[in-house]
C-alpha cells in the first residue's frame, strides 16, 4: 500500500489554514459542523430543520441552553468562504413548508453560517466575554466521504476490492455486464481510449444500480462517478477497476498504466482537495444513515452499511482538541451517527432502531480499531411527517402511524394522490438485535427477519398561530442531536 498523498507539505498547509481560522475565532468563536450521510438519509432536511427550529424558537427541551432560556438571539450571517456555494436554506424551507415537498438531495458541497448569542451558564465566563458562537454548517455528499479511503490505496488494491465486492451476493447480477467486459481484457493490453470509456461507462452503471432503493448498498466508491458535475467526461473519471493484472509494475503504454494514472489523478484533483480544503477543517461531524432501508433489504445490505461506516469513521481525524493544538491541527472530537426516519416507526421501536444502529457502529469501529473521538448514536426524524394513533382490527388494537403519502405512492395496490391521509401499521423491530447478525451465518439457522412497511410521506402541514406566524417544524430528538453536537460550546 502506498503512503497517503496527504504528506508533510499538505499537513503544513492544513496547519496554516487552521491557524488562520483559529486566529479569527479568537474574535468570533466558531465551530465547523460537517453534515453528511449515506444515500437518501436526509442531509438537506436535517440542516433545514436544525436552522428553522433555532431561528424560530422551536421546541428543543434537550438543548440545555434553550431550555434554560440562555439563548438570546439566533441569526443567519454571511458565510466566510466566498468560493463555496451557500446552502439555500430559504428555498428548502419554502419547499417544505409552503409546498410540502422534500428538497432535492445534496449534489455538491455548500455552507451556511448560523450565529447564536447566548448567556453563559458560568458567572466567571460572563465577566470575561459576551457569549457568541458562529456555527459554520458544511453540507457535503456522503459519496465524497466514501472516497477518502482511496487516498491510502493504489490502483491494484482498489481494483481487487471493487471486483471482490461485485462478484459476491446480490451485487453479482448488477455488475455482470461490467465484469464480463473486464474479464475479457488483459490489463497489459495496449492503452485504448474507447475501451477505457466503455469500461468506465459499465462500471458507473453498476454503481448506480447498487445505489437504487431496491438494493440500497452503501459502499459506493468512487463517489464522483455517481455525481460527476463539471468533471463528466474528463480523464480523471474515465477509468475502472481491472481484473487480469500481470505481476510487477504495469508496462508503459498499457491499459493498466493508463487506468492507474487516471486513478491517481482522481485522488490528486478530486479527493485530496476535498480533504484539504473542507474535511480537514471540521470540528464536529454528524453522519446520517437510512438504517431502516438497509434492514428491509436484508443482511447483505446491512453488512454493506457496516462496511461503509467503517470506511467513513476510519477517515475522520480522531482525537481530543486541546486549546493549543487547535491552532495547528483540527481533530473531530465528536461524531454523531444518526439513524433517520424514526417517524416511520411507532415510538416503541425507536430505542430498538437506535440500539441496532449502535450495534452496527460498534462492529464498524471494531474493524478499524477506532478510538479517540467521542461517538454517539441516535434515532431521529429531522422533520416528523407522521403522528401516532391506534386502530382496532378484528378485536386487536394496533399501533399505527398516520400521514399523507406522497403523490404516486402505492400501498397494497392503492395509488395515493398526495392529498389524502392514511394510517399504516409499520411493523415492529425486535427487542434484541442479534437476529439481524445471526442472519450473516447460514449455518446459524437464522429466522426470517421482520419487515418494516416504509411509506414515503409528504412533509407535515405546518399550522399558523393567531398572529399568522408559522410554528416550527416538528421533529423527533433533533434537540438531543443538537445538545451532543453544540451543547458544550453554549455552556
Amino acid at each position: 500500500m502506498p503512503p497517503s498523498p496527504i504528506n508533510i507539505a499538505d499537513e503544513a498547509l492544513i496547519a496554516l489554514e487552521n491557524l488562520a481560522d483559529r486566529a479569527t475565532g479568537l474574535i468570533n468563536p466558531t465551530l465547523r459542523l460537517g453534515v453528511t450521510g449515506l444515500s437518501r438519509a436526509g442531509k438537506t432536511v436535517f440542516i433545514s430543520a436544525l436552522i428553522h427550529n433555532l431561528l424560530n424558537g422551536g421546541r428543543l427541551p434537550l438543548l440545555e441552553a434553550q431550555r434554560s432560556g440562555r439563548i438570546k438571539s439566533v441569526r443567519l450571517e454571511e458565510q466566510p468562504d466566498d468560493a463555496v456555494p451557500r446552502f439555500q436554506y430559504e428555498d428548502h424551507i419554502r419547499a417544505l413548508v409552503e409546498k410540502r415537498l422534500w428538497p432535492d438531495s445534496t449534489r455538491a458541497i455548500s455552507e451556511l453560517r448560523l450565529t447564536i448569542e447566548y448567556e453563559s451558564a458560568s458567572a466567571w465566563t460572563r465577566l470575561l466575554s459576551a457569549g457568541k458562537l458562529s456555527i459554520d454548517i458544511v453540507d457535503y455528499p456522503g459519496e465524497w466521504l466514501m472516497d477518502l479511503p482511496l487516498l491510502d490505496q493504489d490502483f491494484r488494491t482498489f481494483s481487487e476490492h471493487a471486483v471482490t465486492l461485485a462478484r459476491g451476493g446480490r451485487r453479482a447480477p448488477l455488475g455482470e455486464k461490467w465484469l464480463k467486459l473486464a474479464d475479457g481484457i488483459a490489463a497489459d493490453a495496449q492503452a485504448d481510449e474507447m475501451l477505457a470509456r466503455d469500461l468506465a461507462v459499465e462500471f458507473t452503471a453498476y454503481l448506480k444500480a447498487c445505489k437504487e432503493d431496491k438494493h440500497s448498498f452503501s459502499a459506493l466508491a468512487p463517489g464522483r462517478f455517481l455525481m460527476p458535475g463539471d468533471l463528466e467526461g474528463s480523464p480523471a473519471l474515465t477509468f475502472a477497476p481491472l481484473v487480469n493484472f500481470r505481476e510487477g509494475k504495469q508496462a508503459r503504454g498499457s491499459l493498466a498504466a493508463m487506468m492507474e494514472r487516471r486513478f491517481e489523478a482522481y485522488k490528486t484533483h478530486v479527493v485530496k482537495p476535498f480533504f484539504k480544503e473542507h474535511f480537514a477543517r471540521l470540528d464536529r461531524q454528524i453522519v446520517l444513515t437510512d438504517t431502516l432501508q438497509a434492514l428491509n433489504r436484508g443482511p447483505e445490505a446491512l453488512a454493506d452499511l457496516e462496511n461503509a461506516l467503517a470506511d467513513v469513521l476510519g477517515s475522520f481525524r480522531p482525537g481530543t482538541n486541546s486549546w493549543l493544538s487547535t491552532f495547528f491541527t483540527r481533530r473531530i472530537d465528536k461524531v454523531l451517527v444518526a439513524a433517520t426516519k424514526a417517524d416511520h416507526l411507532h415510538h416503541e421501536s425507536h430505542d430498538r432502531l437506535e440500539a441496532l444502529t449502535r450495534r452496527i457502529v460498534e462492529r464498524a469501529t471494531d474493524k478499524i480499531g477506532r478510538s479517540g473521538a467521542s461517538i454517539d448514536v441516535i434515532a431521529l426524524a429531522s422533520i416528523r411527517a407522521t403522528r401516532e394513533a391506534v386502530v382496532n382490527r378484528d378485536g386487536e388494537t394496533l399501533p399505527v402511524i398516520v400521514g399523507t403519502p406522497i403523490l404516486g405512492e402505492e400501498i397494497n395496490g392503492e395509488v395515493f394522490d398526495g392529498k389524502r391521509k392514511t394510517a399504516i401499521f409499520p411493523g415492529d423491530l425486535p427487542e434484541k438485535t442479534d437476529i439481524y447478525f445471526r442472519a450473516e451465518n447460514p449455518e446459524s439457522g437464522a429466522p426470517e427477519l421482520p419487515h418494516i412497511n416504509i411509506v414515503r410521506f409528504r412533509p407535515p402541514a405546518i399550522e399558523e398561530t393567531g398572529g399568522g406566524i408559522k410554528l416550527s417544524l416538528p421533529h423527533i430528538r433533533l434537540d438531543r442531536a443538537l445538545q451532543f453536537l453544540i451543547g458544550d460550546r453554549l455552556a
